[in-house]
């Protein structure tokens, strides 16, 4: 059966909407400031021998699809073929009906490789054999994949320990999309982890100094920032459950460092203190380089013990967490700007009950020295659905300034995802097109227009300021 929904005015229900996108958002170029593709990938730039190695394969929204549709593990991390794989994911979209896979999954196909069929049992093979073949061609290498959606900028994501080799060879290269990196030093933080020690030993490699307290702690990290700043980074990203607070002396944390180096237990509250302070630390590192500070918040992480130890993180078994956030944060954030060195900060959240809570607190530090310097992020990992993107929108809009605002991002590990921001800008343009048609904004185009132009690219642009050169 063919695919009759995925229509040039897929998701856009009324004149202005249809020409929001089609006028002023389609062909905004793409900013993905901040995304888990494989440097490696694209700098070698690696074809796949097939759609599963490139489309299923680590995906873990398609995985807890497929779980939750009765299929076998050995169809989604098992040893069968990548066609059976394949089979099976085109066994269960058909379930996924009013899930956002559903959509994502029909504008890729439709995008990269021109297929508008419904994919199916019945269909799979004839898309597996075509989708794979062209996915072996030349045109649809990973600098190509990329290159098709008329990407800009793409920025990854590194452990301060990473060598940037893929980097630093693309920024050498010829290639026309600007592949940048963000500095992700969340296995620093991770003090009572019981790899923490090991880590340290790979970050005293890296930074050639010999971890022996905070303060040389401290001093790696800092090298291992210039390093990434002198090879073109302009971001950082953790990864948090909350943002602690809790202040301590300096003889505290560094009590508290030499204990954990003794191999001798940490309380809570003895790790809070000492991931405070080393996150104070960063954030003065990060203001002093120019660079944006992003914080994801709110994953529960690894909640299935037993298949955490069967296939190891990341394969589909974390969940939307429910932290408190405003307090700790607030006082984080206070303790940066009052000494002035609050640089440029992402907020997202994963609870969508924290929306409303982290649209409110950006307005807060936003102190008039830089356009949006504060920013609400996008829809993340569970909230990247129309209605998640929908509601991050409408509390931006109530709480600060949509106008401001710099977008989407993938926050992807697939090459073959850059539809969901033709899917995010949809949902933009039919939002702002729906209230221009009750009389709730001004019958203005070109007024409604920029809106969208800018925080479809513009503002993006004007506020990471990626050089090519850097």
């Amino acid at each position: 059966m063919r695919n009759h929904f995925i229509t040039d005015n897929f998701l856009l229900y009324n004149e202005f909407a249809e020409e929001l996108y089609h006028t002023y958002a389609a062909m905004q170029p793409i900013i993905d400031y901040h995304c888990h593709l494989p440097p490696e990938q694209i700098a070698r730039n690696h074809i796949f021998e097939n759609i599963t190695q490139a489309w299923i394969n680590g995906d873990h929204y398609k995985w807890r699809a497929m779980r939750t549709a009765g299929m076998n593990e050995k169809y989604i991390t098992g040893d069968t073929s990548d066609f059976e794989k394949f089979r099976a994911w085109a066994e269960t979209l058909p379930q996924t009906l009013r899930n956002p896979l559903y959509h994502w999954t029909h504008l890729e196909l439709k995008r990269y490789f021109d297929i508008d069929l419904l994919l199916n049992k019945e269909s799979a093979q004839e898309i597996y054999q075509d989708a794979s073949t062209k996915l072996g061609s030349s045109a649809y290498s990973c600098q190509n994949l990329i290159q098709r959606l008329n990407v800009e900028v793409v920025c990854t994501t590194e452990d301060p320990t990473d060598t940037l080799e893929h980097h630093r060879k693309m920024a050498k290269s010829r290639y026309g999309v600007h592949v940048s990196t963000s500095f992700r030093p969340d296995k620093a933080l991770l003090i009572s982890h019981e790899g923490y020690q090991r880590y340290l030993q790979e970050l005293e490699k890296a930074s050639d100094i010999e971890i022996t307290s905070f303060k040389t702690l401290c001093d790696a990290l800092s090298k291992r920032i210039d390093f990434f700043h002198e090879n073109g980074c302009r971001l950082s990203d953790h990864g948090l459950s909350y943002v602690p607070f809790v202040e301590a002396s300096s003889s505290e944390i560094k009590s508290i460092f030499a204990k954990k180096r003794k191999g001798e237990s940490l309380t809570p509250l003895d790790t809070e203190k000492y991931q405070t302070a080393l996150l104070l630390f960063l954030g003065e590192q990060y203001h002093a380089k120019g660079w944006v500070q992003q914080f994801h918040l709110g994953a529960l992480r690894n909640t299935n013990s037993r298949m955490l130890n069967k296939l190891g993180p990341d394969t589909g078994w974390d969940s939307i967490g429910d932290y408190p956030q405003a307090y700790t944060l607030s006082r984080f954030l206070d303790a940066l700007d009052t000494k002035d060195k609050l640089t440029k900060t992402i907020l997202y959240n994963l609870n969508p009950s924290d929306n409303e809570v982290l649209a409110a607190m950006i307005g807060n530090f936003n102190d008039g020295s830089v356009k949006g310097k504060m920013q609400f992020g996008s829809g993340w990992w569970f909230l990247d659905q129309k209605d998640g993107i929908t509601k991050q929108l409408n509390a931006l809009s109530n709480m600060g300034l949509l106008s401001c605002f710099i977008g989407m991002l993938t926050d992807s590990r697939s090459f073959l995802s850059y539809p969901r921001h033709e899917y995010f800008r949809r949902i933009l343009c039919n939002l702002l097109g729906e209230e221009m048609e009750k009389g709730e904004l001004p019958d203005d185009m070109e007024l409604i227009g920029n809106l969208v132009k800018n925080i479809c690219y513009g503002n993006a642009k004007e506020y990471f300021n990626f050089q090519h050169d850097s």
